[in-house]
């Protein structure tokens, strides 16, 4: 059996693609933990086909990295970004 966290997700990879306007843009966001019991949310963002740009974000707890992760990534849906 899991734990909780298992029915959230740890990752979420969003694309935004206009040809029109040539906009070709990817944003990931993942948790991770390091052996400190620390939780990182990492942001990866920029134009497919690049590296992009990276940001770290630190939590004391898993679930206020999986609630950051969560309203990153409605904001970014809200902005045109899609799974």
């Amino acid at each position: 059996m899991g734990s909780q966290f298992d029915l959230f997700p740890t990752e979420v990879f969003l694309r935004r693609i206009e040809p029109a306007t040539n906009k070709w843009r990817f944003y990931h966001l993942s948790i991770e933990s390091d052996l400190f019991g620390d939780w990182c949310l990492v942001r990866r963002w920029g134009r497919i086909g690049t590296g992009g740009q990276l940001k770290l974000d630190w939590f004391a707890s898993a679930g206020e990295a999986h609630d950051a992760l969560a309203v990153l990534a409605q904001s970014k849906r809200k902005r045109g970004y899609r799974d």
